[in-house]
């Protein structure tokens, strides 16, 4: 059976959204991967492929062919899934991805030095050729002068696009830096003719120009530009650095040993606390602001901030299996994904730059021949190249999600990949499952009536083997009975649980045998009721309570606000649901649904028209999460529920919900902005800079406009 995995890996070399399409392009023709996607926001490759088929160095091996590289440093496909079984006698290793991840941010690091270093001596010898162009025209030996500041500037300051260009063109392939490169070379060496031939304009009547200030002004524009990007690039990655500055240093520590944690030290584990107490900050994991109490049986959290106290905690997880590894890959892997949008930018981009070669080509043509002479068609020609840049293409939608990713994860909302974060803006209906979601998930037993008190054996046992947040319950009222060996047992979604004892079957759950009094008294009361029988007669009944969440109500109000409608749907009793739906105030309520029944809810408001997002934490939930538009899984519910969702709230706040889809709206407006701008200044631009609108721009104003649109 085939067996991928999924993989974020640094891509070197990338310049623009032509340079995305190629090396996505060539890693999805390698045989064995099965999807590929690129970001040039964030230089990684979001890569799933079958190790059996290709390793990592057959990728690197491929995208090397196109002109490109992977860092691939310390990552091995010895084994996909890095972790530690109990007992282990060493600590988990680092996952795989984080090593090559360092070295590729050592090197944009050091990229990032060398082109602010380039930059700044561009501006410096662009500026001085301004001066001595334009401020001494009678200074001896300037043309030589000028000559050779500019060469300075072309060569060496700008020898990434050369180097860039000269890669590409190995390939048969072109892209921005072969823009860059024509523009400032064909320039520069049209001046240098000028220089050196003077005669050959003079003797035909025609003055020599000199243009070295346009090719020294290109690459300082550019590379202003660039650095702009990258700070803009970086900006975007925040909320990463951030999460990853979390990971304390590394304990000796195995699973089920117990450690201690003092006050002010990051926890360096997922655990349980043994004994002891303190508050805890779990703000940049949980968005939540205020410190967290924690004792005796609580779960803490790997890079948290232990406050004045201090306690042991019992090991669950260390290394890359702990929650904050998680959360870390998972917002990575979603700020490495793409939109079905981009996708169009980037067919567009693979052919853009063959196109603007052609019309800067026609336009060399046209001014050259219809009387402007040879050096309006080179100037104009320059012009087109570097104002036609295709950088803004390329960074309009990534830049925007990502930095809406990472603003989501900093809220405790974890977002799976683009399209879930882009679909919740177009919500307009959303589901609420009850228990753990719009109730805090924490019901307390408020009456309990044993018809058979022999059976509270066989009860404890089976719900000992359940994870359903009523069972947790009723196994503390049966703190001092000793369970008995049941067989059999199974959950069954939205109903319960039965089970085998001694040739007998045993139910618990929602379902009635025989009428109750005490279960007909508290329903009237809006509790929630749980039957435990076997096939002969009612053996007891349950009544519960569970507290609506603190912020539920205010929740719904925010949903509506934004134009929503709220559903409630549950399993439980139809008296029980109406409180609680009273208590949120939502728009309606539907009770005694199994999980086929949550499931044909949502396919009926989909078949209405309706943009749908359930929200869920259990099993039962699951069916409805997968059918629903956007799905939302409550960070304290089942693992089932959030391997269903497209966004886990890590603190299981509803408040988080309306803030998404809040976040999702800014983010694709800003999206389509960035479009609408990309876009419109190509359209505009590439014609004003051939001179069809009846004026001309000198290359250094389109330099400077192709800087800026980047920006913008």
């Amino acid at each position: 059976m085939e067996k991928t995995i999924k993989r974020n890996i640094p891509v070197v070399g990338l310049g623009c959204a032509a340079c995305v399409a190629r090396v996505q392009n060539r890693l999805k023709e390698v045989e064995g991967v099965k999807e590929a996607s690129v970001s040039l926001a964030s230089n990684l490759a979001q890569v799933e492929y079958d190790p059996a088929v290709v390793q990592v160095e057959g990728l690197q091996k491929a995208v090397q062919e196109a002109g490109y590289d992977l860092v691939i440093t310390g990552m091995s496909d010895g084994e996909a899934v890095l972790g530690e079984p109990e007992g282990a006698a060493e600590p988990p290793e680092e996952d795989p991805e984080e090593e090559a991840l360092r070295e590729a941010e050592r090197l944009r690091e050091r990229a990032c030095r060398r082109l602010k270093r380039d930059m700044w001596l561009s501006v410096i010898i662009g500026a001085a050729v301004m001066l001595l162009s334009f401020g001494f025209v009678d200074f001896k030996g300037k043309g030589l002068t000028l000559l050779l500041l500019s060469a300075v500037s072309v060569f060496w300051c700008g020898r990434r696009f050369l180097q860039g260009a000269i890669r590409q063109l190995r390939h048969g392939r072109a892209n921005m830096d072969t823009l860059v490169a024509l523009s400032t070379t064909v320039s520069w060496l049209f001046s240098t003719v000028n220089l050196a031939f003077p005669s050959l304009w003079t003797s035909r009547g025609l003055s020599s120009g000199l243009y070295f200030d346009s090719s020294a002004m290109i690459v300082a524009f550019i590379l202003v530009g660039r650095v702009l990007e990258e700070r803009a690039k970086n900006g975007t990655t925040e909320a990463i650095r951030k999460l990853t500055e979390l990971q304390p240093v590394r304990v000796r520590a195995r699973v089920g040993d117990v450690i201690k944690v003092k006050p002010g030290q990051r926890i360096p584990v997922d655990g349980v606390v043994v004994d002891g107490s303190s508050y805890v900050d779990e703000s940049l994991l949980t968005g939540e602001p205020l410190a967290v109490f924690k004792g005796a049986g609580d779960a803490v959290y790997t890079g948290t901030m232990n406050q004045k106290g201090s306690f042991r905690v019992r090991v669950a997880k260390t290394g890359s299996d702990t929650m904050l590894s998680s959360i870390i890959r998972m917002v990575r892997d979603a700020q490495g994904s793409r939109s079905r949008v981009q996708d169009l930018v980037d067919k567009v981009a693979a052919v853009f730059v063959p196109v603007i070669l052609v019309v800067a080509l026609a336009a060399f043509c046209w001014w050259t021949f219809s009387g402007g002479g040879l050096a309006k068609g080179l100037l104009t020609m320059v012009s087109v190249l570097v104002i036609a840049c295709p950088c803004s293409l390329g960074l309009a939608t990534p830049t925007a999600l990502i930095a809406g990713i990472g603003k989501g994860a900093g809220m405790g909302i974890l977002i799976k990949d683009a399209d879930s974060l882009q679909v919740a803006g177009k919500v307009d209906t959303v589901v609420l499952d009850k228990t753990g979601t719009l109730t805090a998930g924490k019901p307390s037993v408020v009456g309990q009536h044993w018809y058979e008190p022999a059976a509270k054996s066989l009860l404890k046992a089976m719900e000992l083997q359940s994870e359903h947040p009523l069972a947790e319950a009723i196994v503390a009222t049966l703190a001092e009975v000793e369970p008995v060996s049941v067989e059999q047992f199974m959950a069954i979604p939205g109903s319960g649980a039965e089970a085998v004892y001694q040739g007998e079957r045993l139910f618990v759950g929602n379902h009635a045998p025989q009428p109750s009094e005490e279960a007909e008294r508290w329903l009237a009361e809006g509790k929630t009721v749980v039957w435990f029988s076997d096939e002969r007669r009612l053996l007891a009944v349950y009544a519960f309570e569970d507290e609506l969440n603190a912020s539920a109500a205010q929740a719904v109000v925010a949903m509506k606000a934004l134009g929503l409608r709220c559903y409630m749907l549950t399993g439980d009793s139809v008296q029980s649901a109406r409180l609680v739906a009273g208590k949120a105030g939502v728009d309606g309520v539907t009770a005694g649904v199994l999980p086929g029944d949550k499931l044909q809810f949502i396919k009926d408001l989909q078949s209405s028209g309706h943009k749908v997002a359930m929200v869920g934490d259990g099993i039962n939930d699951s069916a409805a999460l997968a059918q629903a538009d956007l799905s939302v899984a409550m960070g304290g519910g089942s693992d089932i529920a959030m391997d269903a969702a497209m966004v886990t709230l890590v603190s299981s706040d509803l408040a988080r919900v309306p803030q998404l889809i809040e976040l999702s709206r800014k983010t694709v407006r800003i999206i389509r902005e960035n479009l609408l701008w990309a876009f419109l200044y190509k359209v505009l631009a590439v014609p004003a800079a051939a001179g069809v609108f009846g004026f001309s721009l000198s290359p250094m104003v389109a330099a400077a406009c192709m800087a800026l649109s980047s920006v913008c």
